[in-house]
């Protein structure tokens, strides 16, 4: 078992590893849906394409959004860490239901829509969350140490 870090330690390491707020995960998945959106506009001039894009877009914010307001809670330091694992499932179980249902209810609110284009922005919307964690790594300066920009 190693050794628990001593301060100046754990100091270094969340230097080195900064977390990525989830209101800044939820704003640059906003911002790729509403580019996603525009793009499908500009490059098709439907807005039968466009809309399907927005959409699906917000298939993939909403969820995320609901299931981080609902994981918060189980989050919390000193919680129990079996009990924080099964809200984390829980959470990430309505977000699947929740994802599910308005990829259904699309047809009905959408009336005539574009497939494609809903699943282009779905998965670009709910895989920018990764840009968002590349921006986050620390930039090493010019004595060798990481620090945030």
């Amino acid at each position: 078992m190693p050794a628990p870090l001593s301060a100046e330690q754990a100091r270094r390491w969340r230097t080195q590893h900064p977390q990525v707020s989830v209101g800044r995960a939820l704003v640059m998945q906003v911002l790729t849906g509403t580019l996603v959106a525009a793009l499908a506009w500009l490059l098709t001039d439907r807005a039968q394409v466009a809309w399907s894009a927005a959409y699906g877009a917000l298939t993939g914010v909403i969820p995320a959004a609901v299931a981080a307001k609902g994981t918060r809670r189980w989050a919390a330091p000193g919680f129990p860490p079996g009990a924080a694992l099964a809200g984390l499932l829980l959470w990430e179980g309505v977000k699947l239901a929740l994802t599910v249902g308005m990829l259904l209810a699309a047809p009905r609110i959408l009336g005539a829509l574009s497939w494609p284009a809903l699943l282009i922005g779905l998965v670009l919307t709910i895989k920018m969350y990764w840009v968002g964690l590349l921006w986050a790594r620390p930039k090493k300066s010019t004595h060798g140490q990481a620090h945030e920009e």
